[in-house]
């Protein structure tokens, strides 16, 4: 897997008010550890961090970070987000030996579409947007493609159905469901009805109700 460059910044100060001034003026801050180096503080501009996370890869890109001359390899460990705006406020970055591996979330995307399913009034359903791997930065895919054409109303695709690439390693329990498909509340509703219809037949052979004289004269009053 290739490297995409990205500058950063050392980052002297500290505190909110430091942070939100960076922010302001278009940069995130943010830290970059692991291999037992000293923490670095850091900020990148955040259009150039967009740009760097735009190919294929998104988030799991391998990014040849360039700090003060130097360049580490070094994946997005995490991304703190504004609580409203979903902007990144906070990254971290972890240093990464190429050839050692790692744990990572690599997203799920459903390819095609389920006639059959479809016939059925189901709807088929991501039950998860990622799948955990564990595998080096060189082996680490962009992400897992799920064909559904061939799903059924009563398919389950689940994680040991998942084909690995060589050298990736799933985590997790091999029975978790991944793809799933979702009945309708119109199918549901639909026996409902029919059942309350056929209570409806059962009651032709009752006496139909008494006329308004008959009730009259069956009143205590």
């Amino acid at each position: 897997m290739s490297q995409t460059t990205l500058t950063a910044t050392p980052r002297t100060g500290s505190g909110s008010p430091t942070a939100r001034r960076l922010r302001a003026e278009g940069h995130i801050p943010g830290v970059l550890y692991g291999r037992g180096m000293d923490p670095i503080s850091v900020t990148v501009e955040r259009r150039e961090f967009r740009l760097a996370l735009s190919g294929p890869a998104g988030a799991n890109t391998v990014l040849a970070l360039q700090v003060g001359g130097t360049s580490y390899p070094a994946v997005v460990k995490e991304m703190q987000r504004h609580p409203i705006r979903r902007t990144v406020n906070h990254i971290d970055f972890l240093q990464v030996n190429m050839n050692e591996e790692i744990t990572v979330h690599i997203a799920v995307r459903l390819e095609g579409e389920s006639k059959a399913v479809s016939v059925a009034g189901g709807l088929v359903d991501a039950a998860v947007d990622s799948l955990e791997v564990s595998c080096t930065p060189t082996d680490m895919p962009n992400e897992f493609v799920i064909d559904i054409t061939e799903m059924q109303p009563d398919t389950v695709i689940r994680l040991s159905d998942i084909p690995m690439p060589k050298g990736v390693t799933a985590l997790g329990d091999p029975d978790m469901p991944v793809v799933t498909v979702l009945t309708t509340a119109a199918e549901i509703e639909e026996p409902v009805a029919e059942a309350e219809e056929g209570e409806g037949e059962g009651e032709e052979g009752a006496a139909p109700p008494a006329a308004d004289g008959d009730s009259a004269a069956a009143s205590p009053e």
